[in-house]
């Protein structure tokens, strides 16, 4: 395996999280820290509303602006996951390549690693002509049996 540097080391831990905000020369404000630790400990995929009353509940001191501002600036350095949905963005902890189940019934999105065999990755790539560096499986399902009409 090659060595990854440390900007390109998976984030699996708050402190990873933190650890790169500091790489990445971000400062690591009260209210930067409340979210990441908010998303760590839910351990689910929240919007950014979720996380604005999930804070609010628990005594912290945040504004919706803040919330929005801080859930943009960890998204688009790679600290956080950013989902768009047709029903809004949702924000999770896990950052680096991997899939997801999409739970129909509970509106869920759990994430999920998962590796290809080698030969499917190369079948793949013989039929596109595209040589494959990661990759990212939706999976769609009920976690309790659809009713049939």
């Amino acid at each position: 395996m090659q060595n990854q540097s440390i900007s390109t080391k998976p984030i699996r831990s708050l402190e990873d999280a933190l650890e790169r905000c500091q790489l990445l020369g971000m400062r690591v404000s009260r209210q930067r820290r409340f979210i990441l630790e908010l998303l760590w400990q839910a351990n689910e995929h929240l919007s950014a509303r979720d996380i604005y009353d999930r804070l609010n509940h628990q005594g912290k001191d945040i504004g919706h602006t803040s919330v929005y501002q801080n859930l943009e600036a960890l998204s688009s350095q790679g600290i956080i996951e950013c989902i768009e949905r047709c029903d809004g963005r949702l924000y999770g902890n896990i950052s680096d390549s991997h899939s997801h189940i999409n739970c129909i019934d509970t509106n869920q999105i759990l994430d999920v690693h998962i590796d290809l065999p080698e030969e499917l990755i190369r079948q793949i790539e013989q039929q596109t002509g595209v040589q494959i560096t990661e990759y990212s499986i939706n999976f769609y399902g009920y976690r309790n049996s659809p009713s049939t009409p």
